[in-house]
């Protein structure tokens, strides 16, 4: 349980999966059916959902499947027994005594559990002892203050749950336990008396989380200077950290990160999104961009690295046509055994009394009325990923087409490092505050609508390019690629972004702040997915695109580019939504 911060870990497909699966326990448990995993937190619909309890707090050391069914069982218990805006005016506000007071709180809670869910008791008790023990294991229990208070969280979860103290622990807190239970004793018994009743638990609640405070600041004042300060110090940090308490605020702890932006929401007029000149935005044929025997050196390339990988593009084919295409009638078929009679062979009735073959029948085939477009992040970090993103959007684009279905093919960047011509003539202006977006774009078509996938192999090939990746501004990629599908005739409209990242444009970032790009790329794809003429979803690269898609997909490249990933693939464009959401 260190205190240190580290960079997230890559977000796998198994972690994503363990996500929905935790995320559809809270919903099943609480009835809040709007509850998601966006961005690697759980959300309620778009407001992220706050975890108050330190033993809920996500933990390197509590990631099996019953701690992590355990903290989201306790989350819907919260969500199904607390009355949120009565916990709120009751809730202190010194650091410690809140500690205490959320985590009393969650605990009383966890036991309301239904009885009949066996399953939900044994994940509770079993997420509370593993954090116990990865608490006390880690030595941050071994200071006075934090001796003091696990002891009280020991003591008071006994008494709620009438089980006895973790038999590992219990020696070690036997002191403590003795000296603080004739200050405590009145309030403890009084917690499982009033469980059932949010208020009067409240008070009791209240009076051990105060008693607790004071406690530790009569312990400090006595201990300062003592050797021993620097462990109580670190112990304390470590519960503090575990808290949640500006949840509203904090931004995401994932790699694509979401925060607030002062220049997006500049109240003085200036606020929302803007491009400082639109002079030099251009519209690029990608395969025009490259030399032609460059494209064909790539594209002997790409198919030798997709022969070496066996993938079923007919069986992925079908597995598109099943999910996207449509039964529409299409004539009739004649000579069936039932259904209507058919007038024409009336007479075959008298000169053959045993036929059966009388009826025709209404004849359905599979129609694909869809359009899928692939825009991709071509920012200086895809770099990594050129080749085998390339390959990817080259077996889905052919399995796609081969089932009848339309594609475009659309990548975005800019025309050049750290503003280019927008940002001198900005400059020239002498910087105006807040300027909103400083690049000139540049949105390229590798494979448009009308255009087969034969035909369009080489252009395909452009995304080996090195020199088209430089900075990207996502959200008004998104809208440029809306537009272009709307114009176009089929029904259904599915927009899949691949991306590594959140946006980024070096010049555009230090004219506002750090969030402009991000916070634009959210309100876009919100206002679209409002609309709904256009479904929209993410596939991460190395990370959760929850953040910012309510549909996302999390894989790693080039590890994962196999069936599995496909199959995967094809049921998120089939509209089978993250529960994450992510």
């Amino acid at each position: 349980m260190s205190t240190e911060a580290t960079a997230p870990a890559p977000y796998t497909r198994e972690q994503q999966e363990t996500d929905e699966l935790c995320a559809g326990a809270i919903r099943a448990l609480s009835g809040v059916a709007s509850i998601r995993y966006r961005g690697r937190r759980l959300h309620d619909g778009h407001r992220p959902l706050p975890i108050h309890s330190a033993h809920l707090q996500p933990d390197a050391a509590l990631q099996d499947l019953p701690s992590l069914r355990g903290a989201a069982d306790s989350v819907a218990l919260r969500l199904l027994h607390t009355d949120a805006a009565l916990h709120k005016a009751l809730c202190p506000v010194e650091p410690v005594a809140r500690l205490v007071f959320e985590l009393l709180e969650q605990l009383r809670v966890e036991t309301l559990a239904p009885d009949q869910h066996a399953g939900v008791a044994h994940n509770l008790r079993h997420r509370f002892t593993a954090w116990s023990h990865a608490f006390y294991d880690s030595g941050l229990a071994e200071g006075a203050s934090g001796l003091l208070l696990y002891t009280v969280f020991q003591m008071c979860w006994s008494r709620l749950t009438a089980r006895p103290v973790l038999e590992k622990t219990e020696d070690f807190i036997e002191a403590t336990r003795w000296s603080v239970s004739s200050q405590l004793s009145g309030d403890l018994a009084g917690l499982r008396r009033h469980r059932t009743d949010q208020a009067a638990f409240a008070r009791h609640a209240l009076a051990i989380a105060h008693a607790v405070d004071a406690m530790l600041q009569e312990a400090q004042a006595k201990r300062e200077g003592q050797q021993d300060e620097a462990g109580d110090a670190r112990a304390q940090a470590a519960f503090k950290l575990l808290l949640d308490f500006d949840s509203d605020n904090d931004h995401l702890p994932d790699a694509a990160p979401l925060g607030d932006s002062r220049a997006f929401n500049d109240s003085d007029g200036k606020g929302g999104y803007r491009a400082y000149s639109t002079a030099y935005d251009r519209e690029e044929k990608a395969g025009e961009l490259v030399r032609r025997a460059l494209l064909l050196e790539y594209r002997e390339r790409m198919d030798a690295r997709i022969a070496s990988l066996g993938i079923n593009t007919a069986r992925l084919a079908r597995r598109f046509t099943q999910l996207l295409a449509v039964p529409q009638r299409d004539g009739w078929s004649f000579g069936e055994e039932e259904g209507y009679i058919d007038g024409r062979r009336l007479a075959q009735l008298i000169s053959s009394p045993s036929e059966r073959r009388l009826f025709r029948k209404e004849q359905f085939l599979p129609q694909a009325d869809c359009l899928v477009t692939f825009l991709v992040d071509c920012s200086g970090s895809m770099k990594t990923h050129a080749e085998s993103v390339a390959v990817l959007l080259d077996i889905l684009l052919r399995a796609l087409d081969q089932a009848g279905i339309s594609t475009e093919l659309l990548g975005f960047t800019t025309g050049a490092w750290n503003g280019g011509r927008v940002k001198r003539d900005w400059m020239r202006a002498r910087s105006p505050a807040q300027p909103g977006r400083l690049n000139e774009l540049v949105h390229m078509v590798f494979k448009d609508g009308d255009t087969s996938w034969r035909r369009a192999r080489p252009d395909i090939a452009a995304l080996l390019k090195a020199d088209l990746y430089r900075e990207g501004v996502d959200g008004e990629a998104v809208d440029w690629a809306c537009t272009r599908m709307l114009a176009r005739p089929e029904r259904r409209r599915i927009l899949l972004v691949v991306s590594d990242g959140c946006p980024m444009d070096t010049a555009t970032n230090l004219a506002n702040d750090e969030f402009y790009l991000a916070q634009h790329l959210k309100q876009v794809v919100a206002r679209r997915e409002a609309q709904g003429a256009v479904e929209i979803c993410g596939l991460g690269l190395g990370l959760d695109l929850g953040a910012y898609y309510s549909r996302s997909l999390a894989t790693t490249l080039p590890a994962s580019l196999n069936n599995e990933l496909f199959s995967e693939i094809a049921q998120l464009l089939g509209g089978c939504k993250r529960q994450s959401l992510k």
